[in-house]
């Protein structure tokens, strides 16, 4: 029986979750398996990988083969790195606290590395709402700008209609006035 670990896919359509199980080779992807040893979740940014490191490496020397995809994500959670110190322990290479204390040095700098990549992708997010703000704003006052001129148009149209019909009805009120004293010296 050749055991592997590979995903198990949960989740509806257009939003996988994974598990991480270690089942029969034969066995259907998403059918029976012997043990879960972790999850998977693409849809988080970055993805959530969790993976109980000590089951894995555990069934990685008892000789459970990964697909490619699960040794990638075990791979990025020190799985694979602490499989291959150990193998190191087992040959004398050096001493199992050696070991753990690399381990440990490796996930503390893979940690560092998440929350600066984390950090950063905070502040571009946050770079771009605020350029996107300042482009709003600008857009937003000239358009504003383009309505106080027509406004300031409209004013000044209203302004030049009321002068003209003053100017109107003191051409008419004048005119009667002329005609009537143009007719007064004429009846004389």
């Amino acid at each position: 029986m050749s055991v592997r670990i590979r995903l198990q896919r949960f989740g509806k359509k257009g939003a996988p979750f994974y598990h991480i199980v270690v089942a029969d080779g034969r066995a259907p992807r998403d059918g029976k398996f012997i043990e879960k040893i972790g999850t998977y979740n693409p849809m988080t940014h970055p993805a959530k990988v969790d993976v109980d490191v000590d089951k894995a490496v555990q069934w990685l020397r008892n000789g459970a083969q990964p697909t490619d995809t699960a040794r990638s994500l075990m791979s990025s959670k020190g799985v694979m790195l602490k499989h291959h110190l150990l193998r190191g322990v087992d040959k004398g290479a050096f001493s199992i606290e050696e070991a753990e204390k690399k381990f440990q040095a490796w996930v503390a700098e893979k940690e560092a590395r998440m929350q600066k990549a984390v950090e950063a992708d905070k502040q571009k997010k946050e770079a771009g709402r605020k350029a996107r703000i300042e482009e709003e704003s600008k857009i937003k006052e000239a358009i504003a700008a383009k309505v106080a001129e027509k406004k300031a148009a409209a004013l000044k149209a209203a302004a030049e209609a009321q002068a003209a019909e003053a100017a109107e009805a003191s051409a008419e009120a004048e005119a009667p006035a002329a005609e009537a004293g143009a007719e007064a010296p004429a009846e004389a």
